[in-house]
């Protein structure tokens, strides 16, 4: 590509429209008659409904309808279980749906709700996860259809050689979304017509997952997602608030809205299941690795497997001749967990790079060097060549900027009254990934150009990416160029998730502008009224295979300070610098990096999850008692990139860059702490009273 639109820091194009409330959001189409209606949960952990009544609940004022299990449309077959609800009797986990209230304003809706009793047959529950728990087994395949087992060489045989060895675990507690915009829908039929305006990470697949559950050809459904304020995963796919919204809807023939109260998303829309992790290096006594372990044991639901793919970082990040990876689940009466930023990396970055960590410290080796030290020539699980791989450049540069040089690696060494103050870092990859997308590009007769695909813009400035992309390919200023997305009106297009945006969006976008481009080079004369038109289809090649490892890199480094009276971590200075390809805005892109790093603080400090033995449900289910970081837990946070040309990965040469800033994250501030007071503490979040009792361990 040429051109001086990309790379630019060009400011959000929906920014004014965000910042003085004229962006609507899937709760805000207000149409004629329109109702709203709330989801009435399940109070029990495990069970069978014997009875809904609703009689009270109808004798409110504004209630118009009560959808059950005994009168709500039946659906088709789902592929997600999570998405056949009102549909029967049983009672999977608690919060799961067993009635809808439908009423005139969201008050009474919220009114009936609680009016309506529900009856049931309880059964034992279990809920709680442990890597010994009697009924885990090894899955076909753990979640993005990564093996659940993989292995090389001799590890045992490797280790119990090995001049230097750690045998440690690790645990992640249940973490959750919590999008700032709830989970919503609002669907209205139009005869046999269905709009549906939902929030969500992906439109296509919506209107596709719709089509199935309500017998319909999807020329007869539109969805539409124009704005979306956050998903972090858990809108990838569709949740039950848009079923239940087109349910309704269809049984009163009057639009209708569900906006999931807050307190339900964890129990709705998935969440990152816990982790246990057990991770076993050896190495010889230069630091090289001669034996890598990772282990992990994780839950899923009775009634849909998803598998943390954690251990899958471990066969990606350094050379080692023996290795082996393991996941084992275990099937719970706990909702059904999914997609959380980073799955799978998030929380196994964090154990890998601990133990990294506890392995430079028996080896008496700068942990930076150490991670130097192991660099692969190859990708070490399949030997494939890498596309491209910056990671110690990160490392080095990384160092550089945050003064790493001199550092005394002695713990507790670093005082200041009554605070002890640690450095550390931590080593960051996600993979690349590209979903085939399409996209139209038309030239007008007053000289502008609308570019039209089906993205979805979560807040990651889609829309802006899009229009530099398509202006640079035009040679034109990005002021020319009108940008269409967040509809299945519009030309298909893949999900936003798993960092793959852009690239799968941008291909598209770039090639039907190139060949609008040419076209007109050689076209004389105006153009006509209706416009040129070029599209562009990256199937077959967006989907295939590739020779090359293809991930991106990053370096975390973090410096904490730990009270000794009260335990309490500030974290006061946060660096990442990334290897992550052609960077295509330098705003929204440091904006995405800072973003990621700012969850893995939380991930680290306060965000943290329980569930209840006896209720089996999430003790932490709003955010009063589910901790993100507010303003002032948020320290100096550095952003940088390094160049990075890799003509392996798509004609832009971007790789995706929403999820790897908090990959290494809460791994580089746990080893800060363990550098300020000299105690690891080896389950998160490193809470006050975690941290008091581990220094006063004896």
């Amino acid at each position: 590509m040429s051109g001086e639109a990309v790379g630019a820091p060009v400011e959000r194009r929906e920014g004014r429209e965000k910042v003085t409330g004229a962006a609507r959001y899937a709760a805000e189409f207000a149409s004629p008659g329109r109702l709203f209606a709330r989801p009435v949960p399940a109070t029990v952990a495990r069970g069978r409904l014997t009875d809904v009544d609703a009689s009270e609940a109808l004798r409110l004022p504004g209630v118009v309808d009560v959808l059950t299990h005994e009168n709500a449309p039946r659906l088709g077959e789902p592929d997600d279980a999570t998405l056949a609800v009102l549909q029967g009797p049983e009672i999977p986990h608690r919060g799961w749906c067993v009635a809808l209230v439908v009423a005139e304003s969201p008050e009474a809706a919220r009114e009936g709700a609680a009016a309506v009793r529900v009856s049931c047959a309880r059964e034992p529950h279990d809920v709680i996860l442990s890597a010994s728990h009697p009924r885990a087994y090894v899955p076909e395949k753990a979640n993005g259809g990564y093996p659940a087992v993989t292995e090389q060489g001799d590890p045992e045989g490797a280790s119990a050689a090995a001049a230097a060895r750690v045998d440690v675990g690790y645990r992640v507690p249940p973490l959750h979304n919590h999008p700032m915009e709830p989970h919503a829908s609002t669907a209205q039929w139009d005869g046999e017509r269905l709009t549906v305006h939902t929030s969500s990470q992906g439109t296509t697949t919506v209107r596709a997952v719709l089509a199935g559950l309500f017998g319909l050809t999807e020329d007869r459904i539109t969805v539409t997602a124009e704005h979306v304020g956050g998903g972090f995963g858990s809108k990838g796919t569709p949740r039950p608030d848009v079923v239940l919204a087109v349910m309704a809807a269809l049984r009163t023939g009057r639009p209708v809205t569900v906006s999931l109260p807050r307190r339900f998303l964890p129990s709705t829309v998935g969440h990152r299941a816990p982790t246990e992790h057990r991770l076993r290096l050896g190495a010889d006594a230069d630091g090289r690795l001669t034996s890598l372990v990772h282990e992990v044991a994780t839950h899923t639901s009775r009634i849909k497997e998803f598998v943390e793919q954690a251990a899958t970082p471990a066969r990606v990040m350094y050379a080692c001749p023996a290795m082996r990876t393991l996941h084992r689940v275990v099937a719970l009466d706990v909702p059904t967990p999914s997609w959380m930023r980073a799955p799978g990396e998030a929380p196994g970055m964090y154990a890998l790079e601990s133990a990294m960590d506890e392995l430079a410290v028996e080896l008496g080796m700068d942990p930076v060097e150490l991670r130097v030290r192991n660099e692969p020539e190859t990708e070490p699980e399949s030997g494939r060549p890498f596309s491209s791989r910056h990671l110690v450049e990160c490392l080095r540069e990384g160092a550089r900027r945050f003064g790493w040089e001199g550092r005394d690696p002695r713990p507790g060494t670093r005082t200041e009254g009554a605070l002890l103050i640690g450095t550390g870092v931590a080593a960051a990859t996600y993979p690349v990934l590209v979903g085939p997308s399409t996209a139209s590009a038309r030239a007008l007769p007053d000289g502008g150009f609308l570019v039209e695909t089906n993205a979805t813009d979560i807040g990651t400035g889609a829309r802006t990416v899009l229009a530099q992309i398509a202006a640079d390919a035009l040679g034109v200023p990005p002021e020319r160029v009108r940008i269409r997305v967040g509809s299945s009106d519009l030309p298909s297009a893949s999900l936003a998730g798993g960092s793959s945006g852009t690239a799968s969006w941008g291909w598209p976008v770039h090639e039907a502008c190139t060949r609008l481009a040419e076209r007109l080079a050689a076209r004389p004369g105006r153009i006509p009224e209706e416009g040129l038109v070029e599209h562009a289809d990256t199937a077959g090649r967006a989907d295939a295979k590739s020779p090359y490892a293809r991930h991106a890199f990053g370096a975390h480094f973090a410096e904490t300070a730990v009270d000794t009276v009260t335990g309490e971590v500030r974290v006061r200075r946060l660096l990442g610098v990334y290897a992550a390809g052609r960077i295509l805005n330098s705003r929204t892109a440091r904006s995405q990096f800072v973003g990621g790093m700012t969850m893995g603080l939380g991930m680290a400090l306060t965000e943290g999850s329980t569930v209840d033995a006896a209720f089996g449900d999430f003790a932490e289910s709003d955010l009063a008692s589910y901790h993100v970081p507010a303003h002032a837990d948020v320290p100096d946070i550095e952003a940088h990139w390094i160049e990075e040309h890799d003509p392996h990965l798509n004609p832009l040469g971007g790789k995706g860059i929403g999820e790897i800033g908090i990959v290494g994250t809460a791994a580089a501030i746990g080893n800060a702490v363990h550098h300020a007071v000299g105690v690891r503490l080896r389950e998160l979040p490193l809470t006050p009273d975690r941290v008091l009792a581990a220094m006063s361990a004896p």
